[in-house]
């Protein structure tokens, strides 16, 4: 059986397929929990693995990002712009978060709309110098409260869509 026919027709490569797809940043949960029910897994298989995809490379962000930063303007300079770019949208989004800290992390996370979510949370608590210890339970509120929010909306486009 080859990779992509494992990935989608096994459940258990749907799981994987769908935890990878909440991997990728934008995307996230906000695409993989309806990419997953599209696959065919069903609600309680779709949101665990989605969640689990999203929240991964969330403690690896908050630790090692300014250090990738710092990495890749030494050795890639020709990212610069892009590390301007993503730099810039953390400050901006760690003014959000920061008033309320990990209430706003939090909130900011679990608001499953485009320029919020785990990655951009993960981005600004490294920039406000969040804790791992103290971040890293509301990002997964976040993200849990996010996927709780997608099912509905998956569940509500899936039944407008078939009555």
């Amino acid at each position: 059986m080859q990779l992509f026919d494992w990935l989608t027709q096994t459940t258990m490569g749907k799981c994987l397929f769908t935890m990878l797809v909440s991997m990728i940043p934008i995307i996230e949960l906000r695409g993989g929990i309806p990419f997953g029910v599209a696959l065919g897994l069903p609600y309680e298989l779709a949101f665990p693995s989605a969640v689990i995809g999203n929240i991964l490379p969330a403690p690896f962000i908050i630790v090692y990002i300014r250090r990738i930063f710092s990495l890749m303007r030494k050795y890639l300079p020709q990212l610069n712009r892009l590390v301007d770019k993503l730099e810039r949208k953390a400050h901006l989004k760690g003014k959000k978060v920061s008033k309320y800290q990990y209430l706003g992390l939090w909130l900011f996370v679990a608001i499953p709309l485009p320029g919020t979510g785990a990655w951009t949370g993960c981005l600004a608590a490294a920039f406000l110098d969040m804790r791992l210890k103290k971040a890293m339970p509301a990002v997964v509120l976040g993200v849990i409260t996010a996927g709780c929010i997608m099912i509905a909306l998956t569940h509500a486009g899936i039944n407008l869509f078939s009555a």
